[in-house]
């Protein structure tokens, strides 16, 4: 019976600080922006230009052929 009082008294604690910090996330700004994340995805769509087609030139193919079924 005593352990069920403790396991009780464990649980009230850990729940207390997961209270305190969702309050302190919650205060310190953490869910301000709720819109940007969202749409961030959206607008993410920048082309990365490797150094060979800066120049100009090509990249160069890998000419392996393929294996014949």
């Amino acid at each position: 019976m005593s352990v069920i009082f403790f396991l009780v008294i464990v649980g009230i604690i850990v729940a207390g600080g997961f209270l305190v910090a969702f309050v302190w996330s919650v205060k310190s700004g953490q869910y301000d922006d709720t819109y940007s994340p969202a749409v961030r995805m959206l607008f993410d769509d920048t082309k990365i230009v490797s150094s060979t087609e800066q120049e100009g030139e090509k990249p160069e193919k890998d000419n392996k052929k393929k294996p014949e079924k």
